[in-house]
């Protein structure tokens, strides 16, 4: 099996998820649940503090905990 580029790892780890479903409330996830995703990933050894972003998806985790259907590509939440 070929192995997948980066580019096409970024769309997987995305799942049905958009970026741009953030400008949406209706795709947004409630309070309690951003913040709980939040501390997750805040403590994960795969987070960057820096940028706040994801290393496992490339995602800048202060967006993505928001959306309702987005999922942690190691399976945390």
């Amino acid at each position: 099996m070929k192995e997948l580029s980066p580019w096409q790892q970024y769309k997987k780890n995305l799942g049905t998820t958009r970026p741009w479903h953030v400008l949406w409330h209706e795709n947004h996830a409630d309070t309690k649940t951003i913040q709980d995703r939040m501390i997750i990933c805040t403590t994960c050894p795969e987070y960057i503090d820096l940028t706040s972003q994801c290393k496992k998806c490339g995602c800048i985790m202060q967006f993505k905990t928001k959306l309702k259907e987005a999922t942690c590509p190691l399976g945390k939440w």
